[in-house]
């Protein structure tokens, strides 16, 4: 399973070429979690661009953490969060795409390479 996270969206949001070119070669429709939609909208700036960011969403699968991805990003959190400025948010996103063997498409590798477990990619060239 591919797995989107928030910056790979923005550069397909914002019609970045590779991006578009990337996410175009896809064979299978990646996934997004539920907290990526919520960061996209988090940065919308007015209705429009709301309704634009759940168009673009709309083809995708929306996946959750379950409870025991809960339990993991509280315990990498706590681990993480000062040592290497894992986000919150962050921490339920690498903690759900472990729980679900996912690879994460990122340009966040800094923050995500300490979490154990997590395989993560760049999706294109920026």
């Amino acid at each position: 399973m591919v797995l989107l996270d928030t910056d790979v969206l923005i550069d397909v949001q914002r019609g970045h070429p590779p991006a578009l070119e990337w996410f175009g070669s896809l064979q299978d429709l990646p996934a997004v979690q539920g907290y990526v939609v919520m960061e996209l909208i988090q940065d919308a700036r007015n209705a429009r661009e709301v309704r634009q960011t759940l168009k673009l969403v709309a083809p995708l699968q929306i996946v959750w953490p379950t409870e025991t991805d809960c339990a993991r990003a509280l315990s990498d959190f706590a681990v993480y969060h000062l040592s290497h400025r894992v986000g919150l948010v962050d921490a339920l996103i690498a903690a759900c795409a472990v729980g679900l063997s996912a690879t994460l498409y990122t340009f966040n590798v800094k923050h995500y390479q300490i979490v154990p477990g997590l395989v993560i990619a760049k999706p294109h060239a920026r």
